[in-house]
């Protein structure tokens, strides 16, 4: 990847100072930055925005679209900013009343939380009224806030989730009466927006992994205790802990064999992409060899395409909030068994489960991922920056 960036570069003229270099652009002309984007698009095509608002949502706008987001702008956006910030404001009230006197479970992390490695520290395993009050709100407000955000109306597909039966099993067995089917040790996903959290938070209000720093922010820093997150410090090097892996594994073995555990949910890309591709999946959520429960995410656009991909978070936000209308199809495929060879091997198994993702959600297989996803948001920022030299220049 480095060599390409080079090669994008190779047309920059040798310099005799470093006055002269600072002021020469890498690229001859806004043609060679326009084409050297492009080039970069297609390289890096689950990253690569395709919407009307173009790369990093930086334009160029239409006339007509600009009206539409200035009269978003003092009429849509205050509203839907006051009306968000109020939801979340309630549900951090109803989970400090309902979490007062009770303790956080910390599954016996005390020490590794010594140590800043990964940490235990959650509502979620909390029983009784309490814990179904919490969760209820939860997935109520969620899905307030999506209709708040213009998901007025969610579409869900759910195929066919018979449990499969072999004839190897039958001739075991020596019947065909249905047992109990085993439950989903964790919900796997693909990743296309910070959205994908609130969607998944109304639909069965599972746990997530996420940064330390999480937990110890102001309202959403409780709110995700009661969401049983699993909070990771990415700097610990300590031996002494038994890292990420471990303790998604032993959450996942917990909610496949206990019904009142928490559900975690994981996206096994690792990263967010522009919605049509599906990367390349880690095996963290197959290595306990449990079943899984895969979900499918689709957000169809006219205009804005909710993906977070290279546009910053501000910007992503406040055009969201601009869109009247936005749209969720969700697909919910059957539960994932796995055979006795994919519990022995996690990459077939993770590699299994995401070809039936992308078959059955229409998505392109890629080999990228998040190092990709760096580089290239790193040689388009610099790209952008020689489209602003040769801007100031013409004015």
């Amino acid at each position: 990847m480095e060599s390409e960036l080079k090669d994008m570069n190779s047309n920059n003229p040798p310099s005799s100072s470093s006055s002269s270099k600072e002021d020469r652009p890498l690229l001859k002309s806004e043609s060679d930055v326009a084409a050297a984007i492009e080039e970069l698009d297609k390289k890096f095509a689950p990253f690569a925005r395709t919407d009307l608002y173009g790369t990093m949502g930086l334009g160029p706008f239409p006339t007509a679209e600009k009206v539409k987001l200035a009269v978003a702008m003092v009429t849509l956006v205050p509203v839907r900013f006051v009306l968000a910030m109020s939801i979340l404001l309630l549900y951090y009230l109803v989970c400090r009343v309902f979490t007062l006197f009770s303790s956080p479970y910390r599954g016996g992390e005390e020490e590794e939380e010594e140590e800043g490695g990964v940490v235990q520290e959650d509502y979620a395993h909390m029983g009784g009224w309490r814990r179904v009050v919490i969760v209820r709100c939860g997935r109520f407000l969620s899905r307030v806030v999506l209709f708040v955000f213009g998901f007025y109306w969610i579409s869900e597909r759910c195929l066919d989730s018979s449990p499969k039966t072999t004839s190897s099993e039958i001739a075991e067995n020596g019947e065909t009466d249905e047992e109990e089917p085993e439950r989903p040790g964790v919900i796997v996903s693909n990743h296309v927006s910070y959205l994908d959290i609130l969607y998944h938070m109304s639909a069965s209000f599972p746990s997530f992994v996420a940064k330390r720093s999480v937990g110890k922010l102001p309202l959403v820093g409780l709110i995700s205790k009661c969401l049983g997150c699993v909070f990771v410090q990415r700097e610990a090097k300590s031996p002494d802990f038994k890292g990420v892996s471990g303790t998604v594994n032993e959450r996942v073995r917990e909610a496949h064999r206990n019904k009142s555990a928490p559900t975690i949910m994981l996206f096994p890309e690792g990263t967010t992409t522009n919605g049509d591709y599906l990367l390349q999946f880690k095996t963290g959520a197959f290595l306990a060899g449990t079943p899984v429960l895969p979900v499918i995410l689709k957000y169809p656009y006219e205009r804005f395409s909710v993906a977070w991909d290279t546009i910053s978070g501000a910007r992503h936000v406040l055009f969201l909030l601009c869109q009247f209308v936005n749209h969720l199809e969700v697909i919910r495929l059957p539960v994932y068994y796995p055979s006795q060879e994919e519990k022995d091997n996690p990459k077939l198994y993770a590699s299994n489960v995401r070809k039936l993702m992308a078959t059955e959600g229409n998505l392109i297989l890629s080999d990228l991922g998040l190092g990709d996803k760096r580089i290239y948001h790193a040689t388009l920022n610099g790209n952008l920056r020689q489209l602003r030299v040769f801007h100031q220049k013409e004015e």
